[in-house]
């Protein structure tokens, strides 16, 4: 059976001293004798007695937390954005609370119930794939809480957020795909209500158009991207597009999907088809061969949110006014054996 943890109440009662006294004690006030302290943090340390930090903060208007709601934890993008985010969330003096969505818009109206319950200072978020519904929002903005988005974001004027500039990698992907020869270039993309998959569609689309490609709707497939919508939209696509000479995916989990379809097939990468996909994940530069992918920049998208949260927290306190602000990243292509052909002899 569990001990109870020992409370301020428990030392002044077996002390018999006010719970005034005790506090003032811990909080090493000048006012009270040597003698006293002595007995007090001799008993607080026989029963092994910890402050509770949050209750504290609380009285004092503040939680010195800060909330951040993800769709999940699994692979490098969120890993890492996490990380930039306890990185300068730590240094600034924050602790940390991470919900998961798990891609279901009920799971995220919870996640935001949930820190709201735990009166959070600010919250980070990047939307489910779900998500088509963002009233549980405008209770945060109700609230006056700070709110920044990362990634996944809601496109409103009002809203802040961190974003990757996800038009311009998609279009530079699907540009060195055509530099390297690629006429047919099919895309593997994800729900377009998001605000990623979208641009990264448009980019696909406008790089097309750029190069003198007409665009065929018989070479696009949409889905969530997990590995098997990448099997399964392979199958379809090598079905309504056998020419196909290339792909880009939204992401780098589905293009792994389609990559097995082609070696099903007997199809070479990338000399039969070349692959580009989005996001850098770790397995990207264990496949065989290595997919060319598009980094996200992830700890820097991270470390971005939290000072842009903090700002927004400061003019808060100020009693300024909350006003939205988009912060955009740079994407960086990253050439690997998927997609660069060998010139022909």
């Amino acid at each position: 059976m569990a001990t109870r943890r020992a409370s301020i109440s428990d030392l002044a009662k077996q002390l018999n001293l006010s719970v005034s006294t005790i506090s003032r004690v811990l909080n090493n006030h000048p006012a009270i004798s040597d003698a006293t302290k002595k007995r007090v943090w001799e008993l607080a340390k026989q029963l092994n007695y910890q402050p509770n930090h949050l209750a504290a903060a609380l009285r004092k208007g503040r939680s010195n937390t800060l909330g951040v709601v993800v769709p999940h934890i699994d692979g490098h993008f969120f890993a890492l954005v996490l990380k930039g985010i306890e990185t300068i969330a730590n240094l600034a003096g924050f602790n940390v609370m991470i919900c998961q969505s798990n891609e279901n818009e009920g799971h995220e109206k919870k996640n935001i119930a949930t820190l709201l319950n735990a009166q959070v200072d600010g919250i980070l978020v990047s939307v489910s794939l779900t998500t088509r519904d963002f009233s549980h929002f405008d209770e945060v903005r109700r609230r006056n809480i700070p709110l920044v988005f990362f990634d996944r974001v809601v496109e409103t004027p009002e809203a802040s957020a961190v974003v990757l500039d996800d038009y311009q990698g998609a279009y530079q992907a699907v540009s060195h795909l055509i530099e390297q020869g690629c006429a047919r270039i099919a895309h593997l993309g994800g729900p377009q209500h998001v605000n990623i998959c979208q641009n990264r569609y448009r980019g696909y689309q406008d790089a097309l158009q750029a190069h003198g490609i007409a665009y065929d709707e018989a070479l696009v497939h949409f889905s969530n991207l997990s590995m098997q919508d990448g099997h399964d939209g392979m199958e379809q696509l090598l079905q309504q597009a056998p020419q196909l000479d290339a792909v880009f995916a939204a992401n780098d989990l589905s293009l792994v999907g389609a990559m097995q379809v082609l070696k099903q097939h007997g199809l070479r990468v990338p000399n039969n088809v070349a692959l580009a996909g989005f996001s850098n994940e770790l397995f990207s530069s264990l496949t065989e061969p290595k997919l060319t992918s598009v980094d996200q920049r992830c700890e820097e998208m991270g470390r971005t949110a939290v000072h842009l949260l903090l700002e927004l927290m400061a003019q808060n306190e100020n009693d300024e006014k909350l006003t939205g602000r988009q912060i955009t990243l740079q994407p960086e292509l990253l050439i690997r054996e998927s997609s660069e052909r060998v010139p022909a002899a």
